[in-house]
Order: structure tokens, then C-alpha cells, then sequence
């Protein structure tokens, strides 16, 4: 793979994090001079010092890798499958907080919302989903605003639409990740009603309200990440749990576990 210069992904960094070249060189102790003779590869930074570049700018794990490697130095945080041997622990961990979450649904999703891993309940949310969209890798939020996933069921659909697209677009401005543009623009391209922003507007908190085969279901969803991770797979996993957002919600939940 062929990373770019360092000075180009630091000024790009930089630029997207709206700071001068000034203010990083106040921030991360270094003098402007210096940090500028970095940027056009006059200047070779340490691996410290370009570390606390990187903290200064809020650069994610994957990305300090790529400014480590153009520097000449070996990359700090690995790469481990979820399944691998040396991440069972946490696997484990993920699975735990899964099923522990029933009759709720809960999933755990990587960088692009592609599924990992999710608990028996989330059958309530895929039974009328089109099997095409269930091929591996199955992307939850293609499944959340496609015409052939939950777009049909979901009552408030332009509301939710809107939400995952202010989501993502949050994701991009910290990571300027290619793959989460690609499937931004793809979202975004999905047909919305002139009308279709159905459903209560609450201050707390966007619903996702569903008509599903058992009823209509109102959720409300959390989002939960590892708080210290120094493998690239964990720090960009992620646990979103749904909770019923009213009781006649969690009575209908808890019928369809059969509690």
C-alpha cells in the first residue's frame, strides 16, 4: 500500500481539524519553523514528537500508522481479525454485552457499519429485510435506508435518514475515512418524500419508530466504543444497543422473547 508524504498528511490533517500551522506548533511544543520545515520534508520529526503531533490533531489509530510508516518508523498499534486468537478476550467481551442486552436488540459493527457480531434479538429487525441485503458484509446502515431493508417499516423514515447522515458525516470529519464517503453518498442517494418526516420530534433524543409483522416498536439507541484500545480493530468497533423508547414498545419486546 503506498502511503502519502508526511508533510502532505499532516497538512491535511491540519486543514481538517481547522488549526494553523501556528496553533499545532503552540499545542504540540514544537517552534512554527520547525513544524513547517516537517510539512515540506526539510525536517524529520521522532517518533515522540510526531506522536504528540498526532494527539494534538486527534489523529485515529489507522492513520497514525500511516503517518509512523511515511516517517520511516514501524507503525504502534496492530491490526488483530475480532476472531483471531489474540483478541478472544475482548470477543468475548463484545458477545457478553450482546447477550446481556436481550430481549433488546444489539449489534457491534466496525469503521464502515459493516456487522460483526449481533444477538438473537435482532431478528426483529431483519425479518422483512431483502436476503440480498444480509450477504456478508452486511452493512447496517444500507440495511437501515435501502428501499429493500427496513426503509418500508421505519414510520419517522425521513427523521432517521436525516440522523444517520448527520452520524456519518460526524465520522467523516474525525477520520476522513474513503470507504464511510463512499457509503455516505450512497445513502444519501436513497429517494426521501417531500413529506416523509413522520412521527413525534423529540428534544432528547431521534426514534426509530418500526412497523414490524408484531406491531409498531419505538427505540431509542445508545452507542458504545472500548475506552483504551491500542489495537486498530478495537478502537474502531462499536456497539449500538437498542432500547424500547415507551412501555407498550418494551411489553411488545419482551412478548416476542417470550418473558
Amino acid at each position: 500500500m503506498q502511503v502519502a508524504p508526511l508533510g502532505e498528511q499532516l497538512r491535511e490533517w491540519r486543514t481538517r481539524r481547522r488549526m494553523s500551522q501556528m496553533d499545532l506548533a503552540l499545542d504540540s511544543e514544537i517552534s512554527t519553523r520547525h513544524l513547517s520545515f516537517i510539512e515540506t520534508g526539510r525536517s524529520k520529526p521522532s517518533a515522540q514528537m510526531l506522536g504528540r503531533i498526532a494527539d494534538c490533531l486527534a489523529v485515529p489509530h489507522r492513520a497514525r500508522n500511516a503517518m509512523l510508516l511515511a516517517a520511516g518508523y514501524a507503525p504502534d498499534y496492530q491490526e488483530r481479525p475480532l476472531d483471531s486468537p489474540e483478541m478472544g478476550g475482548m470477543k468475548a467481551i463484545v458477545e457478553h454485552v450482546l447477550k446481556g442486552h436481550e430481549p433488546y436488540p444489539a449489534l457491534a459493527v466496525d469503521r464502515h457499519w459493516n456487522m460483526v457480531a449481533a444477538n438473537a434479538a435482532i431478528a426483529v429487525l431483519i425479518e422483512q429485510v431483502s436476503p440480498a441485503l444480509l450477504a456478508p458484509p452486511v452493512n447496517v446502515l444500507r440495511i437501515a435506508l435501502h428501499p429493500e431493508g427496513l426503509a418500508p417499516q421505519i414510520v419517522n423514515y425521513g427523521q432517521w435518514h436525516a440522523h444517520i447522515l448527520h452520524r456519518i458525516d460526524l465520522q467523516i470529519e474525525a477520520s476522513a475515512d474513503p470507504g464511510l464517503i463512499a457509503l455516505r453518498d450512497e445513502l444519501a442517494g436513497y429517494a426521501i418524500e417531500a413529506n416523509d418526516n413522520r412521527g413525534p420530534v423529540s428534544s432528547i433524543a431521534v426514534p426509530l419508530i418500526l412497523d414490524t409483522i408484531a406491531g409498531r416498536i419505538s427505540f431509542v439507541s445508545t452507542v458504545t466504543i472500548f475506552g483504551t484500545p491500542v489495537d486498530i480493530t478495537l478502537s474502531e468497533l462499536a456497539i449500538e444497543a437498542f432500547f424500547p423508547a415507551d412501555a407498550e414498545s418494551a411489553a411488545l419486546l419482551q412478548k416476542l422473547a417470550g418473558r
